[in-house]
């Protein structure tokens, strides 16, 4: 072999290499929806009215046509598979990241629904709802996020409403980050997110996007039809950090929403 031929060899592999690091890299930042390429907020000129002009990587959140969260009305009743939830104890990984309180999880735990599997990387929260029922918001809303082993995503919205006390949000509240955009990994406390699922998992599904800047498409959706509770208390701990981290509803277009009976 040529020594021309091995450098060829050489340079290829180096690029397969950094190709497939891109492409990891990208499904991490996705799913995580923890990006550092540009400022966005909430409010003022860097609000979600302003995110599509912030940065050329933003442009979706301005001209897509299949952007979330929506406000979900007249859905179609059609014969969809259960979401079998493979959730399983995690340590405790916390981070207030600027925009939220986000959870990572550890490997090991999935959804399926029909022949597809998804791995739940983080859960998150938002204050109020960002998705809404028949023009109804909630007090917040809980993100679980997924992705497959191709890197798309698929997110699990569970409402949130005021009532009774939910052990595992008590125990998250108690353990929030002293300092913002710093991981606290805390091996004695161990969760499990089914805890945060309602008993009926039943759903409304539909195709969308993050929620947050970039606000990339290709997103699966399903909002759980029942509500989980939290008190008072625990969601005004939460709006004493975020009083308000929710994107406004997005048009619907051409998408139809699509409920398990």
């Amino acid at each position: 072999m040529s020594t021309v031929t091995i450098k060829r060899l050489h340079t290829y592999r180096n690029l397969s290499s950094a190709v497939l690091a891109f492409t990891l890299l990208s499904s991490a930042l996705a799913y995580s929806q923890v990006h550092k390429f540009g400022h966005w907020s909430y409010d003022g000129d860097e609000g979600p009215s302003y995110w599509g002009d912030l940065s050329l990587d933003f442009a979706k959140c301005k001209n897509g046509h299949h952007q979330s969260p929506i406000d979900i009305r007249s859905p179609h009743k059609a014969d969809l598979p259960p979401i079998r939830f493979e959730y399983k104890p995690s340590p405790l990984r916390i981070i207030d990241n600027g925009h939220t309180i986000m959870i990572n999880y550890a490997p090991g735990s999935s959804i399926r629904v029909g022949d597809k599997q998804y791995a739940l990387r983080q859960f998150h929260f938002h204050r109020p709802s960002e998705e809404k029922i028949n023009g109804k918001t909630y007090e917040m809303v809980l993100h679980l996020v997924h992705a497959d082993q191709d890197g798309k995503l698929a997110v699990v919205a569970v409402l949130l409403e005021s009532g009774k006390d939910n052990p595992l949000i008590k125990e998250l509240w108690n353990d929030f980050p002293k300092e913002k955009e710093k991981e606290e990994r805390l091996d004695t406390i161990t969760i499990n997110a089914a805890n945060l699922l309602p008993v009926d998992p039943s759903y409304y599904t539909f195709s969308g996007s993050l929620t947050t800047p970039p606000c990339s498409e290709n997103v699966t959706w399903f909002v759980l039809k029942h509500p989980v509770t939290v008190t008072v208390e625990e969601i005004e701990r939460f709006a004493k950090l975020y009083r308000h981290d929710a994107r406004p509803t997005q048009p619907l277009y051409d998408r139809v929403v699509l409920e398990s009976k």
